[in-house]
């Protein structure tokens, strides 16, 4: 049973007892979002991120999941990017087809990911204009506060370090305010080309989920989450930055993950 709260600043916080319960939270999570926006509108935009939050998605493709969730309504886009072949072992589209989207009736046309075969800063342009394009369409609803679009639901995994999507510590690209999707040359991780959605578009969804697991992300999780003397407005930790203006915060972490949280040490 995960030890649950929610923090007046900082969304709801889940933190399970291993990485199996924290999977089945996460899955009812994710068909519970995806049944309410296709009801409400028709259609599920998820964006995805790379890392283990797959391998977390996986029973989606098992029973009940992979019956009752409506694939053909859902539209898949990434939080970010790594700018190599989609053929390549560092490609998050490659990790969630590989892993997800091909065991599953998802359209093919409804799957959003980028030009592999441009620039990193053209893959960005191309990939904020499509976005755009399905804006206008009405494909993805637009933000009723800023000029961004409103996505059901964006995964996010976060790093030892703090950072989310390709939104690295104290980065230029955590600065960026116009531009929905920019682009990274000198990514801190390899590969150094990557394109990521910005704090905008992030804070702009309905829902945002951040998984972290592991004891490597507990500081991470500690500056992130508690109220500690870090200024809103400080660039070192992205995760901190991570606050949808109208939507949904929450964050499903395991144990170790938790293990600095002053409300999981005082309920321990």
């Amino acid at each position: 049973m995960a030890l649950t709260w929610t923090h007046k600043d900082r969304g709801e916080i889940r933190v399970h007892e291993n990485l199996e319960e924290l999977s089945i939270d996460l899955v009812d999570y994710i068909a519970e979002i995806s049944e309410a926006s296709i009801k409400e509108h028709g259609a599920f935009c998820i964006v995805l991120s790379g890392g283990s939050l797959i391998s977390f998605m996986g029973k989606l493709i098992e029973p009940p999941y992979d019956k009752i969730v409506d694939w053909a309504k859902w539209y898949v886009f990434w939080a970010d990017e790594r700018v190599v072949a989609k053929s390549h072992d560092d490609s998050n589209y490659k990790l969630a087809k590989d892993n997800l989207l091909s065991k599953v009736n998802v359209f093919p046309r409804h799957i959003c990911s980028i030009n592999d075969t441009v620039s990193v800063e053209e893959a960005a342009t191309e990939y904020e204009f499509a976005i755009r394009q399905m804006v206008r369409t009405r494909t993805v609803a637009a933000s009723d506060n800023s000029d961004s679009p409103r996505f059901d639901l964006i995964l996010l995994g976060m790093g030892s370090d703090g950072h989310v999507a390709s939104l690295f510590p104290n980065h230029p690209a955590l600065e960026m305010k116009d531009d929905w999707v920019t682009f990274l040359t000198d990514s801190p991780k390899p590969p150094p080309e990557r394109i990521t959605f910005t704090l905008p578009v992030i804070n702009s969804a309905a829902n945002v989920v951040v998984v972290a697991t592991g004891e490597s992300k507990a500081n991470a999780m500690h500056l992130a989450i508690d109220d500690l003397p870090l200024p809103e407005s400080s660039l070192s930790l992205p995760a901190r930055l991570v606050h949808p203006s109208k939507g949904n915060l929450i964050w499903f972490v395991d144990k170790p993950a938790g293990s600095k949280l002053e409300r999981f040490k005082f309920s321990e």
